[in-house]
């Protein structure tokens, strides 16, 4: 099976995964959880299946955040809930976002191919992934479905930062390139990793210097190839899930995925930009 088959598929199944950041019902909960502000619900919601962990853990797993940015918010929401409580709060509002946003879709057909691909992911050097799987299944379609395709996306984005600290990439570096190769506008991303122009400045250094941008920013023959070999290697560590659910199981989730998909687009459930670099369906 083709390495892009794991880049269709990431791009199939994350904005169904990533209405979690973008809708007001996951908001709602994490507030209604006692988190204090949006980013304390979003650390918090993306760390708790690691338990309480310091923010040293989520900066280093979660990978391209400035660490202050992180600080603020851990370790604080432990004090505000447990990581149990975050992880209700998480499903309840992933699954009003979903109902909402798909327009009611029928997901059933979706959830059997889904779970039996994330059932299949070697989660060894995976974090984030191997967290998330070790959390029961929730109960009901849509909640299963949901968690399915959050372990799936994780387990590809431990193998997104394998790939770029490989290179020696650091987070803020990883942000300038995606900026450079015109997927994602650099305010977008400083704002929403909380990278100084002058943290970004600094990096577009250091990229300049090992001749990965030019002069004015933009990627050199260099700076696309390096570019490349991460996306490429990303797509190849990703692969595993897709090869066990196999061609046929491939075609039944995305065909099963389309309504629900259509509908998010319809209703503009995920912007674009993104910081997650996701293009428009």
């Amino acid at each position: 099976m083709d390495a892009a088959v794991a880049r269709r598929m990431w791009m199939t199944t994350e904005p169904l995964h990533a209405v979690i950041y973008f809708a007001p019902e996951a908001k709602a909960a994490f507030d209604l959880a006692g988190m204090k502000g949006f980013w304390m619900g979003y650390f918090a919601g993306r760390a708790a299946p690691m338990g309480p962990v310091p923010p040293e853990v989520v900066t280093a797993t979660f990978f391209n955040f400035h660490p202050d940015m992180v600080r603020r918010a851990i370790p604080d929401a432990w004090g505000f809930a447990p990581p149990e409580r975050v992880l209700e709060a998480r499903l309840e509002g992933a699954g009003a976002a979903l109902e909402r946003l798909t327009d009611g879709a029928d997901l059933s057909a979706a959830v059997e191919p889904a779970v039996r691909a994330a059932e299949s992911v070697d989660t060894v050097g995976r974090a984030l992934a191997a967290a998330n799987a070790s959390l029961p299944w929730p109960d009901g379609d849509v909640l299963k479905l949901w968690h399915a395709l959050t372990i799936l996306r994780e387990f590809r984005g431990d193998g997104h930062v394998s790939a770029l600290v490989s290179e020696g990439i650091d987070g803020c570096e990883a942000h300038v390139l995606l900026s450079a190769a015109g997927a994602v506008p650099a305010e977008r991303l400083r704002g929403a990793r909380g990278w100084s122009e002058d943290d970004w400045a600094a990096a577009a250094d250091r990229l300049q210097a090992r001749g990965w941008l030019d002069g004015v920013g933009a990627l050199t023959d260099a700076g696309r190839d390096v570019r490349d070999r991460v996306e490429a290697r990303t797509d190849a560590l990703a692969l595993g899930p897709w090869v066990a659910l196999g061609e046929d199981g491939c075609e039944t989730l995305v065909g099963a995925l389309a309504p629900a998909l259509a509908a998010l687009k319809a209703n503009e459930a995920i912007p674009y930009p993104n910081p997650m670099g996701l293009p428009p369906a």
